[in-house]
């Protein structure tokens, strides 16, 4: 898992202005900061080409109170490469404010696969907390049969 910072100062105003005040115009730059950390992973030897984005799940109620999926709309905007393979299934509660191991109990087999995903996959998400969506949605996408090379979030709180 890697993490393009802290959870906090322009970088965490930028995360909330786009996810919670529907700021689109944030979208650019931190899809830039998302490409210059893809960039950084192939640079290291951790990514090979092509590789496909997978967004983390976002639960649908909380992308229809934002207009949409923040974190699919930045790796759109990051890469040409992204599917949609993952969702969140009903009753899977919002996990701001619960312990990692409320976390891991509230997405344990609530992440399904909604579409085939085939290839070299990084998943990405907004911010990383505990790590257990991160887990949990691996784990999904490696039973189905993709090679997940790495996680990589925005921030880490």
């Amino acid at each position: 898992m890697f993490s393009l910072g802290r959870y906090a100062g322009p970088r965490r105003r930028a995360i909330l202005g786009l996810k919670e005040r529907g700021r689109t115009d944030l979208i650019a730059p931190l899809a830039l900061a998302l490409r210059d950390g893809l960039a950084h992973l192939g640079a290291w030897g951790i990514l090979d080409r092509p590789v496909t984005l997978v967004p983390a799940p976002t639960r649908r109620i909380a992308a229809r109170r934002r207009g949409g999926d923040p974190v699919t709309r930045i790796a759109r905007a990051a890469s040409p490469d992204v599917v949609q393979a993952l969702r969140s299934r009903a009753l899977t509660r919002d996990s701001v404010g619960l312990s990692m191991p409320d976390r891991q109990r509230n997405v344990a087999n609530r992440i399904r696969l909604v579409r085939p995903v085939a290839g070299s996959v990084v998943l990405v998400d907004d911010i990383i907390t505990t790590g257990a969506t991160a887990t949990e949605s691996v784990r999904v996408l490696q039973t189905a049969g993709a090679g997940v090379l790495a996680v990589l979030t925005l921030a880490n709180a």
